[in-house]
């Protein structure tokens, strides 16, 4: 993948500063905001929930953003998988991928992450080889849309779930 021919690499690249990495840890924690970096680092649920997870020991929670049209060509015409920010694990390879429902406009993003994932789309398809996929959020409490695609969703407080 060219991260050259995108127009904002950095997006995808990860080491910001605050961002914490860690080595070999027993659960990874796909933390997945279905819009792009910019609007997801400007979230502070996200950064509560990023800080909180990371907080527990054995417990790695990286972020993984939708990409803009230019990136996801990219991973397409390489066939590289949407992967995580602090290690670039692919998000297959996470225990859980966990995603923030925001605004419903977001959902087909979360339809199209599962699907740069290589992770099938409907959670029937899915075996144990393949991560837990969450959900939760402000639009959580109407879950019915996206509940095919999902193996739980959480109500309330993240930070507390």
């Amino acid at each position: 993948m060219n991260l050259l021919a995108v127009e904002k690499p950095a997006r995808y690249m990860g080491g910001e500063m605050g961002s914490i990495r860690k080595d070999a840890p027993d659960l990874r924690f796909a933390l997945a905001f279905p819009d792009v970096y910019e609007v997801g680092m400007s979230h502070l649920g996200l950064r509560i929930l990023y800080h909180v997870l990371n907080g527990v020991d054995g417990i790695a929670a990286e972020r993984v953003f939708s990409p803009w049209p230019d990136m996801e060509a990219q991973l397409q015409a390489s066939a590289a998988a949407l992967t995580t920010l602090e290690s670039g694990t692919p998000l297959a390879k996470c225990d859980i991928v966990g995603f923030t429902l925001q605004y419903e406009l977001s959902y087909t993003n979360i339809v199209n992450m599962l699907r740069l994932a290589g992770i099938p789309l409907m959670a029937c398809d899915r075996d144990d080889s393949f991560p837990l996929i969450v959900a939760g959020g402000p639009c959580a409490y109407n879950p019915e849309p996206l509940a095919p695609f999902l193996d739980a969703v959480l109500l309330g407080d993240g930070e507390e779930a």
